[in-house]
């Protein structure tokens, strides 16, 4: 579970990122969603084939079921968090919302979802509620941070 964590505030990082620079010269809101999707399958699997050639290097043996399982796991976790926002631009291809609104909505989600899941791993690593939610606080910096550079440059 905790190397999931990990890669879910990782792939949220990149999918941030990804929404964040085609908001600059939006494409269609469903051409949007099929970036994130696609960025999330080409990432899991390059997060999924390094995974595999680290565990052979590491362990000099092809790695077990289980530890395949395990890999695989935390592909999905990247998978994830780059997907995440793609389901409002999906709304916004129905009509539910605006572009803007979608673009707004993903941005924010995802510091949420940054913030979640490093207040999830504090707790998991047995932190107190106080040092969890400054570590949340933290991590979703990295999200405010990323959404202030590009309000900067633009």
């Amino acid at each position: 579970m905790t190397r999931q964590v990990a890669r879910v505030i990782y792939g949220a990082i990149i999918g941030m990122a990804l929404v964040v620079v085609l908001e600059d010269h939006p494409p269609p809101p469903a051409q949007v969603a099929g970036e994130l999707v696609a960025t999330a399958v080409a990432v899991s699997l390059a997060e999924l084939y390094s995974e595999i050639v680290a565990a052979q290097a590491r362990a000099e043996r092809r790695p077990t079921r289980e530890e395949l399982i395990e890999i695989m796991e935390t592909a999905l976790g990247v998978a994830f968090g780059i997907v995440f926002p793609a389901v409002f631009f999906v709304l916004a291809a129905t009509g539910a919302m605006t572009v803007d609104t979608a673009f707004t909505v993903a941005k924010w989600s995802g510091v949420g979802l940054i913030a979640f899941y490093g207040f999830s791993a504090a707790r998991l690593a047995g932190t107190g509620i106080a040092w969890a939610l400054l570590q949340a606080f933290a991590v979703g910096a990295i999200g405010v941070v990323l959404i202030g550079l590009k309000a900067l440059v633009h």
